[in-house]
C-alpha cells in the first residue's frame, strides 16, 4: 500500500485510542493467552522478553511479569523507547501488530536480530485463507490493517530469516531463531 493511501499517524492513533484493552478484562487475558501459553512452554526459568507493539495497556507484558519474567515494552504511539532495540531477548511477542506495519519484512528482520539463538518470536494475526475469502474478509476492512499474511507467506519469511516456524491454531505464528 502506498504511503498516500495510509492513514496519517494522528488518525491511526485515534483509532487505537478507541480500543478497549483493559488490564483487568479476563476476556482480553484469555485472548492473549493464545500467545502467552505457547511462549511460556518454551521458556526455562526467568527470562527477558520484549512485547513489541504493546499498545496503551501492556497486559501481555504484565502477564509475563506476574510469573517472574523481566519485560521491556515498545509501541510506536504508547511506549516509544527505542533503547529496547539495543538489547537481546529470550523471547519477543508481537500480538495483533504485524498487520499494521508498512514494512513488516524489515521489522521482523530487526526483531530477529534482538533474539538469542533458539528464542521465539511469537506473533498473532489473522491469516489469509484464499483469494475468494479475502474479498469478503472483515479483517481487511480495518483501515489500520495494511499488511496481510498467509501460511505460505510466513513459511517464506521463516526461510528468509533462517528461522524455524510453528503455527498454533488459526492465528499464532512462532518463529524460532536458529
Amino acid at each position: 500500500m502506498a504511503k498516500w493511501q495510509r492513514l496519517s499517524p494522528q488518525a491511526e492513533k485515534a483509532i487505537y485510542d478507541s480500543h478497549e484493552n483493559d488490564l483487568k478484562d479476563q476476556g482480553y487475558r484469555r485472548f492473549l493467552s493464545r500467545v502467552f501459553e505457547p511462549v511460556c512452554a518454551r521458556l526455562s526459568g526467568e527470562s527477558t522478553g520484549l512485547d513489541f507493539g504493546c499498545g496503551p495497556g501492556p497486559l501481555l507484558a504484565k502477564m509475563f511479569s506476574e510469573i517472574g519474567h523481566t519485560m521491556a515494552v515498545y509501541d510506536l504511539y504508547y511506549a516509544n523507547d527505542t533503547s529496547v532495540f539495543e538489547r537481546t531477548y529470550d523471547f519477543i511477542t508481537c500480538t495483533e501488530v504485524i498487520e499494521h506495519l508498512a514494512q513488516p519484512g524489515e521489522v521482523l528482520a530487526q526483531l530477529m536480530t534482538l533474539l538469542k539463538p533458539g528464542a521465539p518470536l511469537a506473533m498473532m494475526t489473522k491469516l489469509v485463507i484464499d483469494q475468494t475469502r479475502f474479498a469478503s474478509w472483515h479483517y481487511k476492512n480495518d483501515q489500520t490493517h495494511i499488511s496481510f499474511f498467509s501460511r505460505e507467506t510466513f513459511e517464506y519469511i521463516a526461510e528468509q530469516l533462517n528461522a524455524d516456524i510453528e503455527f498454533i491454531g488459526n492465528d499464532v505464528i512462532i518463529l524460532i531463531k536458529r
